[in-house]
């Protein structure tokens, strides 16, 4: 420590504390890549899952339902694995075993949710129904374990950033840049397959009776994002090695990178502090400042979440004129507009990340980060507003052909989907 005295840290603290060796660059790249496998996945679930759930006959108004657990997980999913990785006592290190496992639970998830048409036609599904029960049970299981492996991957990978990093601001930040760079390649890359309507015939067992060719498209979809996920997991665990960590009070050296008093490693071992003590405790002490803060990022979390989830939805239904439920003609309109919703979420991806690279240029332009943040949020309530107009616009100017006696719109003239593209990239 700086002064003799010893310091009255948390055993929270001493947790998060990094080693005192900090790895290699390489190694932190290795870690970081795993962001481009989990965002893969990620970026399917927002463009393809809202779509493909009426499908399978989930109305309309209950798709929001599921993806309920994303916020569920999230809150409860992270803070419980990162408490136990901080304690964890395996062979492997802390981190490692908790980011293999959340990578087969992926895959096994993935899966599930690719297959639930034809295990619900397994199971006695009619294919004759607009909905298909089994299918959906399948579905909803899977997309639940889906959602708490995602949760249980990205915290424990940030935590290895941070333990490789040591004391390093340098590292860390470099750790930042690349866990954020790697979140963008993953997401260019999954709106990228998600807008390509042909992937299903590189793999042509995905088309099967329960499972037409848009569904085919998301097994196959989700297959590159297993294949993915898998390479860079397995790549960062066999060249980057955790020591093993003992609450022993000798070894606790291992939780932080100055040397801490065994008597204050003991005493927090003995003592240790519920976790959610630990938040409730944290949450207690904050300011009205920060209270401000959070409390704007959540109502614009609670406007910017719905967006991603109905956005592909959106524009296949609003913007084309297409129907999830309609004719052939219509479902093939609504599945059209779905990829121009994924091409948009992959437009979004690429300025998302140009936009963070020239983030400290952005606020030394317009007077500090406070300013820019406020001007953002402004800017993001009026997109938001703009997705009405974009909706009147395409109603206003939508045309109709008569197909062997049925009536089916046309796709929306090419301003209106450049608005709508626009939208999406600002």
């Amino acid at each position: 420590m700086e002064s003799g005295e010893p310091s009255k840290k948390s055993s929270f603290q001493l947790q998060n504390q990094p080693p005192p060796r900090p790895f290699s660059i390489k190694s932190i790249i290795f870690v970081a890549s795993i962001a481009a496998g989990i965002q893969f996945g990620w970026a399917l679930q927002l463009s393809l899952l809202t779509p493909y759930v009426q499908l399978l006959g989930i109305p309309h108004k209950w798709a929001s339902l599921i993806w309920l657990c994303g916020p569920i997980s999230g809150m409860l999913v992270q803070p419980i694995v990162g408490y136990h990785s901080d304690r964890c006592t395996s062979r492997f290190g802390r981190r490692r075993p908790f980011i293999a496992a959340g990578a087969v639970l992926v895959a096994t998830a993935v899966v599930l949710i690719g297959f639930a048409a034809d295990l619900g036609y397994l199971f006695g599904d009619n294919l004759a129904t607009e909905t298909k029960p089994r299918a959906i049970v399948v579905f909803v299981i899977g997309f639940w374990i889906l959602d708490v492996a995602n949760n249980m991957l990205q915290g424990p990978c940030r935590a290895l950033l941070a333990d490789i990093s040591g004391n390093s601001q340098k590292k860390t930040r470099t750790a930042n840049a690349f866990f954020s760079f790697f979140m963008a390649v993953g997401n260019v890359l999954g709106f990228a397959a998600g807008s390509y309507t042909h992937l299903h015939n590189i793999f042509p067992f995905t088309t099967t009776k329960a499972c037409d060719v848009y569904c085919a498209n998301l097994k196959s979809c989700f297959f590159f994002s297993i294949l993915l996920l898998l390479t860079l997991t397995t790549i960062a665990l066999t060249n980057v090695h955790e020591k093993p960590w003992s609450p022993e009070p000798g070894n606790a050296g291992n939780l932080g990178g100055g040397e801490i008093e065994d008597e204050e490693a003991a005493a927090a071992e003995t003592a240790p502090v519920p976790l959610f003590g630990e938040i409730f405790g944290a949450l207690k002490d904050l300011k009205r400042p920060m209270w401000i803060l959070l409390a704007v990022t959540c109502l614009n979390w609670i406007a910017w979440f719905p967006f991603l989830l109905f956005d592909t939805d959106w524009m296949g239904r609003e913007v084309y004129g297409g129907d999830s439920q309609g004719n052939i003609l219509v479902l093939k309109l609504y599945n059209n507009g779905v990829h121009a919703g994924a091409l948009g979420l992959m437009l979004n991806s690429v300025v998302l990340g140009f936009t963070s690279l020239g983030v400290e240029l952005l606020a030394r332009g317009v007077g500090g980060v406070n300013r820019l943040w406020g001007i953002v949020n402004f800017l993001l309530a009026v997109c938001l507003a703009m997705t009405v107009l974009v909706t009147k616009l395409a109603e206003s100017s939508r045309r109709f052909i008569t197909v062997d006696g049925v009536t089916v719109p046309l796709p929306p003239p090419a301003g209106v989907k450049a608005g709508a593209l626009s939208l999406f990239a600002v």
